[in-house]
């Protein structure tokens, strides 16, 4: 029969073992928490920001509840028993576990429903994810009704099996949803980023499940106990710090590093967008007419630099963000679905969504439109919304805009420079999206505008 530390925890092992599993912890928070105060990432109420922290936490949950539920470090107390089904039945299960599995295979069916259906999900991701979540609420509810712990917080092999059956269920359905949109030609290396999380979950498994097991049946034997509990807590510190590693969420974020931070600052460079924000020496210097239409008008990118600048500085810039964003997403060939699946996200994400970031002011019918299209790569599906956006800045900007300094310095600036533009860089502009990608080298050969003014 096990005895000493072996039976009641606090071996030299297990203070190790919670040490790894602290410092994975902190390594896990810095990820998470570093690169978006680093790179200022604005703040939604999006699935790409929700669903992160939902990780965090049930990644804490697993660690906390996985060392208090086989007290390793020594916890006297006369009702230990009483708080079993607290930390190894509903902590680690369904708020650990559970539900880390839960938001990967989220994330992998919005996936699913965005590139393979070309719409967005049927179901919102709060609505979607507790129904993922209830086989093990039920799970654990049975649990708590039959109370099958004893005093040391084992179950023994006849509950020890069906749990590992669960766990193993939630890897099956990731693998699923996983095997449904490998054919789609990322560009993000989302299908690689699922496919290692089904690896590293499954491997997890597989060495929590069977240190599990030992531990749970082997309770005379001293040094199997020690050891499993060691296993056991070090595989759940290794599962979060790279199951989150694995990133889908904020397309542009987690590719950008402290040296490459200039490199894709809008999602039409991250695309391949042909003359993304640009300016050329060799685009042809011309006067601006204010009679001019003002579809006209914003061709001039010089021009349309400056009226951009003035916007901003009357915290009305969205429209003219919009409008740019919107004349990039026309630039992509019709039949390059994927692309303009990714832009038409990003644009919605970032003007269209209520709370967005950079919301625009378009009719609740248009908004609506554009939310519950059945194609994202409609040709015409932000039309309406930017007919309205141009008449706000015929109404509002351009009027006001004439008589400012902003239209005095553009002027000055198209006198002194008879020969051309100089390159200027292109605007900062954090790519908001909720599918969560890394950067993939594979641009189109060519590239085609839809149109030659977006109207």
């Amino acid at each position: 029969m096990a005895s000493g530390c072996a039976k009641r925890g606090g071996c030299p092992s297990d203070y190790v073992a919670v040490s790894i599993a602290v410092i994975c912890f902190l390594v896990l928070l810095s990820r998470s928490v570093l690169p978006c105060l680093i790179h200022k990432a604005p703040r939604n109420n999006s699935s790409s920001l929700w669903i992160p922290v939902i990780q965090v936490f049930s990644s804490f949950n697993l660690l906390f509840s996985t060392m208090m539920s086989i007290n390793l470090l020594q916890f006297k107390t006369k009702h230990w028993s009483q708080y079993c089904y607290l930390w190894s039945v509903w902590v680690e299960g369904p708020l650990g576990f559970g539900l880390l599995m839960s938001c990967r295979i989220t994330q992998a069916f919005q996936l699913y429903f965005i590139f393979v259906k070309k719409r967005l999900p049927p179901v919102k991701s709060y609505v979607f994810l507790p129904l993922v979540l209830l086989p093990w609420i039920f799970g654990a509810a049975i649990v708590q009704a039959k109370r099958p712990l004893d005093s040391q917080c084992h179950m023994g092999l006849e509950w020890t099996l069906p749990v590992a059956g669960l766990n193993a269920l939630y890897v099956l359905a990731l693998l699923a949803f996983t095997r449904a949109i490998r054919h789609v030609e990322f560009r993000f290396d989302e299908l690689r980023d699922l496919w290692k999380g089904i690896l590293v979950s499954a491997t997890s498994v597989a060495l929590w499940v069977t240190s599990f097991v030992l531990n749970e049946i082997h309770t005379d034997t001293s040094w199997l106990q020690v050891t499993s509990r060691f296993v056991l807590l070090v595989t759940a510190g290794i599962l979060v710090i790279v199951f989150f590693s694995i990133s889908s969420h904020q397309p542009l974020l987690a590719q950008i590093s402290f040296k490459n931070r200039q490199e894709f600052p809008r999602m039409g460079l991250a695309l391949g967008i042909h003359d993304s924000g640009l300016l050329f020496r060799k685009e042809e210097v011309r006067p601006v007419d204010p009679n001019e239409p003002l579809d006209k008008l914003l061709l001039n990118k010089r021009f349309r630099k400056s009226l951009m600048e003035f916007a901003d500085s009357c915290y009305a810039g969205e429209t003219l963000h919009f409008y740019e964003e919107v004349y990039e997403h026309g630039k992509i060939p019709e039949g390059d679905s994927i692309r303009r699946i990714y832009m038409a996200r990003h644009i919605m994400e970032k003007f269209i969504v209520a709370g967005a970031e950079m919301e625009v002011n378009v009719s609740h019918k248009t908004r609506q439109d554009i939310l519950t299209t059945q194609d994202l790569t409609h040709l015409d599906l932000f039309k309406n919304a930017l007919n309205e956006v141009m008449q706000l800045i015929k109404m509002n900007l351009v009027r006001d805009y004439w008589s400012s300094t902003f239209f005095i310095k553009f002027k000055e600036e198209v006198a002194m420079d008879k020969e051309g533009w100089s390159l200027s860089p292109p605007r900062m502009s954090l790519v908001q999206g909720s599918d969560d990608p890394f950067y993939q080298e594979h641009m189109s050969k060519s590239s085609t505008s839809r149109y030659s003014s977006p109207s």
